[in-house]
């Protein structure tokens, strides 16, 4: 069986994680912690980044958007109304442009920099960078949500979903951001009432169960995070 390596409160690894459960594809995960360094996890991936999905043939793929790009390549051609990425080649570059938004320019200016604070500063040791928050990058990034909310809200209040009339990767890409910044009680959603009816939508998909159920290691959700009518 095909093994992804994650850790839970990467959102890259949580997009990919969705598209694999859409598929309705069985995949072990193997939690990773990437500021270990692993010898074994670099020999697969020598930038150390998540996530990794190694196929049954023992060859890895490395990062989300190439993981994704497989993926449909492989599996998403023979899916037709069910396929992620649409088969007009303008409305494919839109789906790419908001996935890589979610992914990059969302990651770098909120949940990346939220997520290791709060979460993977707890589990390292102080040689690994551990240690308390750093209340200046919380400011910052928790100012960042707002603009990244407000293009959220735009985007859901004019159209179905996020990119066109269907469910693609743009929507399992800002999901499963949101996800994350939701675990931590980050996001103020009735300041974002259009985004937080698509949410619901999204959150109340099978493919979401997984990862509402999950829970990491001294931190607890927020009371809505597994709650589908919040």
């Amino acid at each position: 069986m095909p093994t992804l390596y994650h850790h839970p409160m990467s959102a890259a690894s949580r997009f990919v994680r969705l598209i694999l459960a859409e598929y309705g594809f069985q995949t072990e995960l193997a939690e990773e912690q990437p500021w270990e360094n692993r010898r074994d996890f670099l020999a697969l991936n020598p930038a150390g980044t998540l996530p990794v999905y190694v196929d049954d043939s023992m060859r890895a793929l490395c990062g989300a958007s190439i993981i994704s790009e497989y993926l449909d390549e492989t599996h998403g051609v023979l899916k037709r109304d069910r396929r992620l990425l649409a088969e007009d080649p303008f409305q494919r570059a839109e789906i790419r442009r908001l996935t890589e938004w979610f992914l990059q320019k969302m990651e770098q200016d909120v949940t990346r920099p939220l997520v290791r604070e709060r979460i993977f500063k707890l589990q390292m040791t102080s040689d690994q960078g551990g240690g308390p928050p750093d209340s200046k990058i919380l400011r910052n990034s928790r100012a960042n949500i707002r603009q990244h909310m407000k293009y959220l809200s735009w985007l859901a209040g004019s159209r179905t979903y996020l990119a066109g009339d269907r469910l693609s990767y743009a929507d399992l890409a800002a999901a499963a951001c949101l996800s994350v910044l939701d675990y931590m009680g980050e996001i103020n959603w009735a300041d974002a009432p259009q985004a937080k009816d698509w949410y619901q939508r999204l959150k109340s998909r099978p493919s979401f169960r997984p990862l509402l159920a999950e829970r990491v290691r001294g931190v607890t959700p927020v009371s809505h995070y597994a709650d589908l009518d919040f």
